[in-house]
């Protein structure tokens, strides 16, 4: 039997979509297009697919469904299903479980790589779920793998917070670990989580305190992006600041946590500046970073055309290059998972090697995905598959296996 639980949303301080004063979706057309004095013609599908993601834009502002509702479906799952293994290139380095306790997000990012900000649908936990983690974990633990905490939604939101349910899983790892030492599971966490979410408490123990149990078997990963701030505050409306982030790297540092690697997600390209750059780096470096996974925005045509126009209401001249650099017809064909398309090639290679040029001055490494490897024809010996800091891929630490 399924139970409603209503959220408390902990972080408060963004403006929402609803909130930006003198907003209206328009639709994004070929009138639209030449009114911005968008350089380039794009083909006939995409226009359509930029007109019905306009209409359906409208539609979800009316409704008030472009963010998520702090309303939680909670249910049980079977203990007999298998997690997702995570290897969307078909080339990630090991073996890599998914651990997804959460259908939706409550962080409710509108460039959402797993939904495509599309929010509508309520939010659904699995209150058991740390026990098909303690079933994987007893099957497999001899080889050397993964579990990816969490792909497709934020391993510490409110809804795996305020139910115990993330406080539940690093527990079983505990446990496994206590029982099996010698154990080659690692856990590797992709997330916004900021000094709140770190100090959440179930039960006594906070989010922290079940990390410095995992310190060695363990790493942290903070995920950040780099676009204005404005603009983040209304596109990660839930999410904690940059600045929060930051000091919550910090925290785990102080305790031991290995925590200095970075996913730099989403770039919006056209906030590429060298003063942003310099800006941003140097921010990591205060952080202690000494590693990021840079990936550029991606997105379907449908959400290109929400997120065009909400950066329009900050800087018209940045969604006119937004649309420039993904909607040539040239560019139909750079697509990551699911259809979304990435920047223009170049533009991206470019971005990639400027990017490596500024952090190399703040003593940063960086890691590229496979994907972003071959699309971009970028060699081992221009980023290395496993560079001089033990990181791969997303971020992999290749050196926690040797512990």
């Amino acid at each position: 039997m399924n139970n409603i639980i209503r959220l408390k949303n902990l972080n408060e301080n963004n403006i929402d979509i609803y909130q930006l004063e003198g907003f209206e979706a328009k639709t994004v057309d070929s009138h639209y297009l030449h009114s911005l004095q968008v350089k380039v013609i794009p083909s006939s599908q995409t226009l359509w697919d930029l007109t019905k993601g306009s209409i359906l834009f409208k539609e979800r502002l009316k409704s008030r469904s472009v963010i998520p509702k702090p309303e939680l479906i909670m249910s049980e799952t079977s203990l007999k299903s298998e997690l997702e293994i995570h290897n969307y290139t078909g080339a990630c380095p090991a073996l890599t479980y998914e651990i997804n306790p959460v259908t939706g997000c409550n962080v409710g990012c509108l460039y959402c790589l797993v939904t495509d900000g599309v929010h509508e649908n309520r939010l659904h936990a699995y209150s058991n779920y740390h026990l098909l983690v303690r079933r994987v974990l007893e099957e497999n633990y001899l080889e050397p793998h993964y579990y990816y905490f969490s792909p497709k939604t934020e391993a510490f939101q409110e809804p795996t917070l305020q139910t115990g349910i993330a406080h539940n899983i690093l527990r079983e790892f505990i446990a496994h670990f206590e029982k099996y030492p010698e154990s080659k599971a690692r856990i590797f966490i992709a997330s916004k989580a900021g000094t709140q979410q770190l100090s959440y408490k179930h039960k006594g123990e906070s989010i922290l305190d079940l990390f410095c149990k995992l310190k060695d078997k363990m790493q942290f990963n903070t995920s950040v992006s780099m676009m204005p701030p404005e603009l983040r505050s209304v596109i990660e409306p839930y999410a904690a600041t940059i600045e929060d982030r930051l000091n919550a790297v910090l925290l785990c540092q102080e305790k031991g946590i290995l925590s200095n690697s970075a996913l730099v997600q989403p770039i919006i390209a056209p906030y590429l500046t060298d003063e942003i750059m310099h800006e941003f780096f140097s921010k990591l470096k205060k952080a202690n970073i000494i590693n990021y996974k840079p990936e550029f925005l991606t997105v379907c045509m449908e959400n290109l055309a929400m997120l065009g126009q909400i950066s329009g209401y900050f800087d018209k001249s940045m969604e006119k290059k937004l649309y420039e650099y993904y909607i040539a017809p040239e560019n139909a064909g750079h697509r990551k998972q699911r259809g979304r398309t990435a920047p223009s090639r170049e533009l991206s290679k470019k971005s990639i090697r400027r990017l490596m040029e500024v952090s190399s001055k703040y003593g940063l490494s960086i890691s590229i995905c496979y994907w972003v490897r071959q699309q971009l024809y970028i060699s081992e010996e221009e980023i290395p598959l496993v560079n001089e800091n033990g990181f791969q891929c997303l971020g992999y630490q290749t050196r926690l296996f040797e512990k």
